[in-house]
């Protein structure tokens, strides 16, 4: 993403857009050593894509074994560990780093900020996650294969695991690290360099929900460190925090592991939130309905997220009164969700709505998410979750909320933000395609789950008898194909842009687009803001 010839615009905010990018280093140094923003979220979307079609093959290799009963393709052990890498590595390897990669792209470019505020740590948070990616990747490959206790971790399974246990605590270690660098990186940027006249109310909802979701993992981060290093101590230090043998409590595991894990799950959908509340005005021609009440929800979201974590652990032999409050708790924080929910419809109200395929991502995802909204609601209550407590049901529940969730709406934001980093436009009719392709296959592959749930099949089984038969057939049909519709994204739509292939993109290619991230050319150049923008009064405009 080398810097262009400036454009008549670029002179009013910008005095580095006539060198041409004559001081950006070059060749593998430019990557290494990189402290640039732009090419620091490059690395982090190219991270995150690969950790995908990693954990993607793990998820294909455990529907090939779910296509029919009995067993065909891996042994009962290493299905497990692949259930369990196939977790870890999609949370914490592909997730949470695309959308730091979103937040470093995008964020300077829309306070108006000459970079991140802390460039070097920014490249140290990167680099970081490489060993961490390759240990948890190669400890299948270790004496004992993978960890196989679940993704959650759950003692006292861990502490019976072979070496590779070891490996994935310290990969979680050096994850954690990198996310915290990256959150106060992300505070201090939004906080401190924002452009004058840029208040608060007045930033994109994508800075706003990242600045919370920021806090959010500056809270929690520490507190998985915690669980996973007393499991760590129990296993070779003499402990006795999770083994009963010694008088300790695997349920505390679990208490202190959601306290971590569902806040964790809002970090993981805020900053979609933010993407598609860029994308639904852009596209319907409007403002923003509701803005202000848009960040307060953000707000409640994450402080409600602190006090909901028991509701995954209803069937431990929790007192009625625990039960009564978290199931209460539970349905509290799906209102302010649904107050987002109603906003981005009201939005699109009346709007001169176009579809471009980073809308149809946008309204793909308000849709299939708000039918995982729904389905979490279900076992909120205590007597229902005790039927489909981990059973597949459960499984088609958080896929409706992470893939269609924070999936689509990555894809969305590739989509919309694309032309500003490569410089050409992505190929319309393929994006269209990987959107039709993707939500079919989708839901193909996690709506009959929830019958298989229901009707009582657990999870994490490798085999089953036949009556859950037909329906896994038609889920392990269906994720195949899903997973061809990325390798399709990946080759068809995203190399082409990366070779700059495709029509020349304008300075701003969607008609309703706002916020100073258009200011800048196509492609946006290496160094942008070195001085201040002058905004308008609305602090999406710079002027004269």
């Amino acid at each position: 993403m080398s810097a262009v010839l400036p454009t008549p615009h670029a002179g009013h905010h910008d005095h580095a857009h006539d060198d041409h990018g004559h001081d950006a280093p070059t060749g593998w140094r430019r990557w290494v050593y990189a402290t640039n923003h732009k090419d620091i979220g490059t690395l982090y979307l190219l991270f995150s894509f690969t950790m995908l079609m990693v954990g993607g093959l793990l998820a294909l290799l455990i529907r090939a074994e779910l296509f029919q009963p009995g067993l065909q393709v891996v042994n009962p052990e290493l299905f497990n560990q692949l259930t369990t890498m196939h977790g870890l590595i999609m949370v914490f390897g592909a997730i949470m780093p695309a959308f730091v990669g979103f937040a470093n792209w995008m964020l300077p470019l829309q306070v108006g900020a000459s970079d991140m505020a802390f460039a070097r740590m920014n490249n140290f948070s990167f680099w970081l996650l490489i060993p961490a990616g390759l240990m948890l990747v190669g400890s299948f490959f270790m004496p004992g294969g993978a960890p196989a206790a679940g993704w959650t971790l759950y003692a006292p399974l861990t502490l019976q695991m072979g070496p590779s246990m070891d490996a994935g605590i310290f990969a979680m270690h050096i994850m954690g690290a990198s996310s915290i660098m990256g959150a106060i990186n992300i505070i201090v940027t939004i906080l401190n360099m924002r452009a004058p006249g840029m208040t608060l109310m007045k930033m994109p909802m994508f800075a706003w929900t990242w600045l919370i979701t920021a806090y959010l993992l500056i809270a929690v981060m520490p507190v998985l460190a915690g669980a996973i290093t007393m499991t760590l101590t129990d296993r070779h230090f003499g402990t006795s925090f999770f083994n009963p043998a010694g008088g300790g409590d695997p349920v505390m595991y679990q208490h202190i592991f959601w306290f971590f894990g569902h806040p964790e799950v809002y970090i993981m959908i805020l900053p979609a939130f933010g993407i598609i509340s860029q994308m639904v005005p852009a596209f319907s021609r409007k403002k923003l309905f509701g803005y202000a009440s848009m960040v307060y929800a953000t707000s409640a979201i994450a402080i409600l997220s602190f006090i909901v974590w028991a509701h995954h652990m209803f069937t431990t032999g929790m007192p009625v009164t625990g039960q009564l409050f978290f199931m209460y708790a539970t349905m509290l924080i799906a209102v302010p969700t649904a107050v987002k929910i109603f906003n981005w419809i009201a939005t699109m109200w009346r709007g001169s709505m176009t579809f471009e395929t980073p809308m149809l991502f946008s309204v793909g995802f308000i849709f299939v998410f708000t039918i995982g909204g729904f389905t979490g609601l279900i076992p909120a209550v205590a007597p229902i979750d005790t039927q489909i407590q981990d059973t597949y049901y459960i499984v088609a529940h958080f896929h409706y909320v992470l893939v269609a969730g924070s999936l689509f709406a990555l894809f969305a934001g590739f989509y919309y933000w694309s032309p500003k980093w490569t410089g050409v436009m992505y190929n319309e009719t393929r994006g269209k395609i990987h959107f039709w392709w993707s939500l079919i296959s989708f839901n193909v592959t996690f709506f009959p789950m929830h019958f298989l749930g229901l009707a009582g099949m657990p999870r994490r089984y490798a085999d089953y008898p036949m009556q859950f038969a037909d329906f896994n057939m038609v889920a392990s049909v269906g994720a195949f194909f899903f997973g061809f519709a990325q390798v399709y994204f990946f080759l068809f739509v995203v190399l082409p842009t990366m070779r700059g292939q495709g029509e020349k993109a304008p300075q701003r290619p969607w008609e309703g687009a706002e916020g100073l991230e258009w200011e800048v050319p196509s492609p946006a150049p290496f160094h942008t803001f070195e001085t201040p923008p002058k905004l308008d009064a609305t602090a999406t405009r710079v002027v004269g």
